[in-house]
C-alpha cells in the first residue's frame, strides 16, 4: 500500500504488479490496518480526514474527520484504536474502528510527526516544533510529561519493548531516550535531515533516514544505556 498523492496505490509485493487503489485520499500520508476487522485507514493530509477501506475489496466504507493536517497513523494494539497525528491543529485523533469515530482529540502543545505506542497504555509522541517528546496516558486521553531531548526537529521515533527505550531521530543526532522517565540516556551523532527511524528488535540496530546528507546511519544497541554507531551508509 504506497501513499502517491491524491489516491493509495496497492502492488503485489512479489512482483510489483498493480492490483487496485483506494481513491479520494487527497494529499494521503500515512496507511495503518486493522488486521482483526480487516480495514485499512488512510491519513489524508489535506482532506483532513482519513478513510476507511475494506481489505478484501478494498471499498471505501467511511471517511471520518479529523484534526488539522493528519500525518502519521497508527493502530494502538492496547486499546485496538488508530491514532492520527494532526500536524496543523498540534493534536492527536483518537478513532474507534468498531465505530468509525472520533472518541477522542488530545492536545499535545506542539506539531505531532510520529508516535509509538508501549503496548501496555501509553504512548510517546515526537513533537517537531518543540523539540521535545511527550508521554500520553490513552486511558484518560492525556498527556502526562513533556520532556526536552537537547536536539531540533524530533521527526522519526522507534522504540525497544525490552530495555524501554525511546529512539528518536532529530536534526543531526539520535536521542536516546528511558521511556521510564524521560531521561536522556545517549545522544549520537547521525547525518543531517533525518526523517525516519527505524529498530531491527532481533539484532539490536537502529536506523536513521538521514535526508539531506543522503545517508542511513546504523545505532548498536549494546544495552540499555550503551550505544555505538556501526557505520553511515549512502543512498540516493
Amino acid at each position: 500500500y504506497v501513499s502517491h498523492g491524491t489516491q493509495v496505490n496497492i502492488l503485489n509485493e512479489a512482483s510489483g504488479d498493480s492490483v487496485g487503489f483506494i481513491a479520494n485520499t487527497n494529499g494521503v500520508h500515512g496507511i495503518a490496518f486493522d488486521k482483526e476487522l480487516g480495514r485499512g485507514y488512510t491519513s489524508n493530509g489535506r482532506s483532513n480526514n482519513v478513510t476507511v477501506f475494506d481489505l478484501k475489496d478494498n471499498s471505501i466504507i467511511t471517511q471520518i474527520a479529523t484534526g488539522e493536517n493528519p500525518d502519521a497513523i497508527m493502530f494502538e494494539p492496547h486499546t485496538n484504536t488508530i491514532i492520527t497525528c494532526n500536524g496543523r491543529s498540534k493534536n492527536l485523533s483518537v478513532i474507534d474502528p468498531k465505530t468509525n469515530t472520533v472518541i477522542s482529540t488530545i492536545d499535545v502543545g506542539g506539531k505531532p510527526e510520529t508516535a509509538v505506542s508501549d503496548g501496555n497504555g501509553k504512548l510517546f509522541v515526537n513533537i517537531e516544533d518543540k523539540n521535545e517528546l511527550v508521554e500520553v496516558d490513552l486511558k484518560n486521553h492525556l498527556v502526562t510529561n513533556h520532556w526536552e531531548l537537547g536536539a531540533e526537529g524530533p521527526t522519526g521515533l522507534a522504540y525497544d519493548n525490552t530495555t524501554k527505550r525511546l529512539f528518536a531521530g532529530c536534526d543531526k543526532y539520535l536521542v536516546v531516550v528511558n521511556a521510564a522517565n524521560g531521561k536522556v540516556v545517549d545522544k549520537l551523532a547521525i547525518g543531517d535531515g533525518c526523517d525516519g527511524v527505524a529498530f531491527d528488535e532481533k539484532n539490536k540496530i537502529i536506523f536513521t533516514s538521514n535526508g539531506q546528507s543522503g545517508t542511513i546511519t546504523a545505532v548498536k544497541e549494546n544495552s540499555a544505556d550503551k550505544f555505538s554507531v556501526l557505520g553511515n551508509y549512502a543512498t540516493k
